[in-house]
C-alpha cells in the first residue's frame, strides 16, 4: 500500500486531484487508517485513475466519468464516447463561427469600413413578376436553404432571372426562430404555381430608403443599424417589409469579401 504522496508520484496525478476525487466519491483510497486518517492506495488502482484522467482530458464531467466507470460493457462506453465526440464537433463548429466573426470585425476595423459616408437613396420600388419560395425557418442562416431550393427549381424549369433576386422579411419584429422569409427571383412572365413555388406579382413600394453593403454577410448588421439611424435622423418612419436585393453573392462571386447586397426599407415622411 502507498501513502497519498507516494501514489501521486506513481500515478502522475497530483495530491490535490486525488483528494478532490475522493471528496466527490469518484476515486476512493483503498484504505483509510482509522487512527491517523491517512489515505492509502494500491498499485492495482493505477489503471482506474489513469482512465479517470483520460476521460477528464477528453472533456467529460465528474458525473459523466462516474457513469462511464459504471458501464457494464464496451457498447455503453463506445456510445458515450461517440456522444462526446459529437458534442466536441458542435463546439468546434461554434468556436470556428466565432473566430470567423471576430476576423470579420478585425478586418472591418482595419479597413476602416464605417458607414459615415454611405450613400442612402430614397427610391420607388416597382412591382415585380416573380417566382418565390416562402417558408418559416429556424434561423436567418437557413435563408441559404431557401435560395438553394429556388435555384434548383428554376434550373429544372429553365427559368432565367429578369432582374436581381431578392428576399422579403415578412415578420414585423426580429425573431430568434420561426422566421418568415420569402426568396424571390424576377421573371418575365407568370406561370401556374407548383407546390411551394409560387408565381406572383409583388406589391409596389412608393418610397423606400436603400443602402448598398459590400462584404461578408457577417458584417451586414452594421448596414441595418446605419440605415435605421439615417431613417430616424431624416424624419422618416418604417411602413413596410424590409428587402435584401442580392447583387453579388455565392452564385456569381467567389470572394465573400466582394458580396454586395442592397438593403431596402419602405418608409414614409413623418
Amino acid at each position: 500500500m502507498f501513502k497519498i504522496g507516494e501514489f501521486s508520484n506513481l500515478s502522475r496525478v497530483s495530491v490535490r486531484m486525488l483528494r478532490y476525487y475522493d471528496k466527490v466519491g469518484l476515486f476512493k483510497p483503498a484504505k483509510i487508517d482509522e487512527f491517523t486518517e491517512y489515505r492509502y492506495y494500491s498499485a492495482k488502482q493505477i489503471p482506474q485513475i489513469k482512465r479517470i484522467i483520460l476521460f477528464r482530458d477528453l472533456g467529460f464531467t465528474v458525473n459523466e466519468i462516474y457513469e462511464l466507470l459504471q458501464a457494464d460493457n464496451d457498447v455503453d462506453l463506445i456510445a458515450a464516447l461517440k456522444n462526446k465526440q459529437s458534442q466536441i464537433a458542435d463546439n468546434i463548429k461554434l468556436a470556428e463561427d466565432r473566430i470567423s466573426r471576430i476576423s470579420s470585425i478585425i478586418k472591418s476595423k482595419e479597413k476602416d469600413k464605417f458607414f459615415m459616408n454611405a450613400d442612402v437613396r430614397i427610391k420607388e420600388i416597382p412591382p415585380y413578376k416573380v417566382i418565390s419560395r416562402r417558408k418559416n425557418v429556424e434561423s436567418y442562416q437557413n435563408e441559404t436553404d431557401l435560395w438553394a431550393e429556388l435555384g434548383e427549381f428554376c434550373l429544372k424549369n429553365n427559368l432565367e432571372p429578369s432582374d436581381a433576386p431578392f428576399a422579403i422579411y415578412h415578420d414585423a419584429e426580429y425573431k430568434e426562430s420561426d422566421i418568415d422569409i420569402e426568396v424571390a427571383m424576377p421573371v418575365s412572365e407568370l406561370k401556374p404555381n407548383q407546390n411551394d413555388f409560387v408565381f406572383r406579382e409583388t406589391e409596389p413600394v412608393p418610397e423606400a430608403a436603400s443602402v448598398l453593403y459590400t462584404g461578408n454577410y457577417e458584417g451586414i448588421d452594421d448596414s441595418f443599424f446605419f440605415l435605421s439611424k439615417w431613417i430616424e435622423d431624416n424624419g422618416f418612419q418604417l411602413c413596410g417589409k424590409t428587402r435584401q436585393v442580392s447583387i453579388r453573392g455565392a452564385w456569381n462571386e467567389p470572394n465573400p469579401d466582394n458580396y454586395q447586397v442592397e438593403i431596402i426599407m419602405p418608409v414614409k415622411k413623418v
